[in-house]
């Protein structure tokens, strides 16, 4: 999870560790990236306003780095709903969620993007 809000991501992995997720958090696009690269994790959430690296950016540099081109990138952003869609699949997402997440909603929209790399 790629958040520079620490409350959202504090929120976030609460969230998904308590349906047994492990979460890596990195709170800026430069870590986010080598996290990645360093751990291949099974999904990349990521927040597309980051302080360092511009949503559209990064999304590309995990696309192009081989180790991550498949795993599933899902921003996770406060932008109106129909702007997030368009963003998303602009940026080469696979999908988007909206903030604020919900505590009831968010691990099965989580599990939802991971259900593709189950098989």
């Amino acid at each position: 999870m790629v958040e520079d809000n620490e409350q959202n991501a504090l929120l976030a992995r609460r969230i998904l560790e308590a349906r047994n997720h492990n979460v890596i958090h990195a709170n800026d696009g430069e870590s986010g990236l080598q996290a990645a690269i360093d751990e291949i994790p099974d999904i990349i959430l990521v927040d597309l306003g980051l302080p360092d690296i511009d949503g559209q950016t990064l999304v590309a540099f995990f696309k192009r780095t081989p180790e991550l081109a498949n795993i599933p990138i899902v921003a996770v952003t406060a932008w109106p709903e129909d702007t997030a869609r368009e963003m998303a699949q602009a940026y080469g997402c696979d999908g988007f969620i909206s903030k604020p997440i919900s505590a009831r909603a968010f691990p099965d929209q989580v599990a939802e993007f991971l259900k593709d790399t189950d098989s």
